[in-house]
């Protein structure tokens, strides 16, 4: 299902065939807010702004339109651990999305004057941030979890940090991190592999290897559990619950991402909506998430519930927390489990974005990516007691940190 090679220089390339007129491309790059520390915070996220500000070849203006011109669109995004360029566009036009990544990847200028303006956009961006209880509980959340830690600060950075950010500083963080080997160019649509291959060597094949940084995400993260009140004048209480969960290269990563869908995945009978939402009309949005990193992992349960019903609403979430970390799956609750979450992947994979930055991250990772089939093949080999297991050693209530923003 899956093409894959590698250039000299170590960038990886990986193709998924998939019959479109659409053609889904990006380059991930092993690189994040994690790998920042003091006046660097928030470089990651402010480089992405800035390569799009001009190269030697274009000014900002020909960069956004070289694929909004021919109808495609074009993206970026910044996590704690990648950097990623994306775009969509028709078939015809992956020649220049390839391109137009080689060049602002390699060529981009940085002009002062486009920095000082970009600054001002990231500096909204974290007033806008600010404004957002749902959103700013989770940065907080992470910085109390990992305090001292690099995967501990937010990936906008501080104020202060951008402000300061200048063309040469950018140069010296993208050069040093930013490294042929930490490349993945992954590809989803109906192209020719050898035609993918031949134009990324064009593009891509005469940047040099780069000696990698010895230090490079050396240090573990440890989880510090904690119980943290923000008074906060909201409409609602902002509830978030979470513990340490298990990183991208444990063997009980599968187990987890099923428990996390059981619980508060998408589906409106996940077993904390019906809890919560459903049989006591307590909030409006609950939900979980598992963020596996390199070396660590997160679980989050969030709710923004009534002032009155926070404490009803906390006890019934660790209470679903208990439940499934004491009581066994029953073997029809699993493949009913199963079922959904085969389902749920299959609709999500088939919408080729999707699937394009899914297999970019799982490459950049691994040598290798699972196709759908291997995928369910390991879901289905889950018995009730993998699950028990799993959620004992993850929801332990001396191992949870609780963060909540209310009045």
């Amino acid at each position: 299902m899956y093409e894959y090679h590698t250039l000299p220089n170590g960038i990886k390339i990986i193709l998924s065939h998939t019959p479109s007129r659409v053609v889904y491309s990006g380059v991930y790059i092993n690189v994040g807010s994690r790998d920042e520390t003091g006046a660097d915070e928030g470089m990651a996220h402010f480089i992405e702004h800035s390569l799009f500000k001009g190269t030697e070849h274009r000014r900002s203006y020909h960069i956004l339109n070289r694929i909004d011109g021919v109808g495609g669109e074009l993206n970026a995004f910044t996590t704690k651990e990648e950097t990623a360029l994306y775009a969509s566009s028709l078939t015809e036009h992956l020649d220049r999305c390839l391109e137009l990544f080689a060049d602002i990847l390699f060529h981009s200028t940085f002009p002062e004057s486009e920095i000082e303006k970009e600054k001002d956009v990231v500096l909204e961006e974290i007033n806008s941030y600010s404004d957002s209880p749902a959103e700013l509980i989770y940065d907080q959340f992470e910085e109390l979890a990992f305090a001292g830690h690099p995967l501990a600060h937010n990936i906008l950075g501080s104020k202060r940090n951008v402000r300061h950010f200048t063309p040469e500083r950018i140069r010296r963080h993208l050069k040093l991190n930013y490294t042929p080997s930490r490349m993945v160019i992954t590809v989803a649509g109906d192209v020719r592999f050898e035609r993918l291959v031949k134009l990324c060597e064009r593009y891509f094949g005469n940047y040099g290897t780069v000696p990698e940084n010895g230090k490079w995400r050396t240090e573990k993260p440890e989880f510090k559990p904690f119980e943290h009140y923000a008074k906060r004048h909201t409409h609602q209480t902002h509830l978030l619950i979470g513990c340490e969960a298990p990183d991208i290269y444990r063997t009980d990563k599968t187990a987890f991402t099923l428990l996390n869908n059981i619980l508060g995945g998408p589906a409106m009978n996940s077993r904390l909506n019906v809890a919560i939402r459903e049989r006591y009309g307590f909030c409006y949005i609950i939900e979980s998430q598992y963020v596996p990193f390199s070396d660590t992992g997160l679980f989050y349960v969030y709710a923004g519930v009534d002032h009155d019903a926070q404490d009803k609403a906390r006890q019934l979430i660790m209470n679903e927390l208990e439940r499934i970390a004491t009581t066994p799956l029953t073997e029809r609750q699993l493949r009913h489990a199963q079922q959904q979450f085969i389902g749920q992947m299959a609709i999500n994979n088939d919408l080729g974005l999707n699937e394009m930055q899914s297999i970019g991250k799982a490459y950049l990772n691994f040598d290798h990516v699972d196709t759908l089939e291997e995928m369910n093949a390991d879901i289905q080999r889950l018995t009730p007691a993998d699950l028990l297991a799993t959620a004992q050693r993850c929801f332990n209530p001396s191992r949870f940190g609780i963060l909540i923003y209310g009045n």
